[in-house]
């Protein structure tokens, strides 16, 4: 799975998702360090990558756009390092992987994970 880590998240996350096997870049590390939402949606969408994020702000832009893709990862667990990061990201993108190659909205909380088919509206 190819994966767009957004701004928020550590970059020391990176070599440990690739560890896992994952194509991972951070948007730092592409240029887009400043880059708005809309940009970072047209970005994956483009390079057909799943935003991984803290910020609310993509699942809005995706319902309010009725979006098919680029799924998304919306992490509600601040605070953490690279290790715990890539780790629960594996489990979650393990769990979630056919849902999010189709398109989807997932939230992760501390004791559970959500996921909403996109398009919202169907």
């Amino acid at each position: 799975m190819n994966l767009l880590l957004d701004q928020g998240l550590p970059r020391l996350a990176v070599p440990e998702l690739r560890r896992f096997g994952f194509d991972v870049v951070h948007a730092g590390d592409v240029g887009m360090a400043a880059a708005t939402d809309d940009e970072l949606l047209l970005f994956a969408r483009r390079e057909g990558r799943v935003i991984v994020t803290l910020d609310a702000d993509f699942h809005a832009a995706l319902a309010l756009s009725n979006a098919a893709t680029p799924s998304v990862v919306r992490l509600r667990i601040e605070g953490l390092r690279a290790q715990p990061l890539a780790a629960l990201l594996r489990t979650v993108l393990t769990i979630c992987d056919a849902d999010l190659r189709a398109g989807a909205m997932v939230s992760v909380e501390t004791a559970s994970v959500r996921v909403r088919a996109l398009p919202l509206v169907r």
